[in-house]
């Protein structure tokens, strides 16, 4: 079965979330919001990217990128903890291996 990690009110979390329906692919979505990823999901997700899972682009990350920067890898772990609107999302997982770090819809077909 297929994770989905991300935030129920994210416009591309929806479009990940539809099509995953459309498919009737059978998944368990995890909201950041409800449930706070562990420092081992966080190291897991960086090792997996070859970089930490944050959406630079993003508004969040945007406002705590200085401090983000500066920190140790604890530090880091902790700041994306307290703020998971930073995470790059959908983060789509099967047997603990990210599948999709974003929305990518030739994946999402093919599944």
């Amino acid at each position: 079965m297929y994770k989905l990690y991300g935030i129920k009110n994210c416009d591309t979390v929806r479009k990940a979330l539809r099509a995953l329906d459309a498919n009737k692919t059978e998944y368990e979505f995890i909201d950041f919001k409800k449930q706070v990823p562990t420092a081992g999901q966080i190291k897991a997700w960086k090792k997996e990217l070859a970089d930490w899972p944050v959406n630079r682009k993003g508004r969040t990350f945007k406002q705590f990128q200085e401090e983000f920067d500066a920190a140790t890898p604890a530090e880091k772990i902790a700041l994306i903890q307290d703020h998971t609107s930073m995470i790059k999302r959908p983060l789509l997982e099967k047997a603990s291996k990210i599948i999709c770090a974003g929305f990518d819809e030739s994946i999402y077909s093919s599944l």
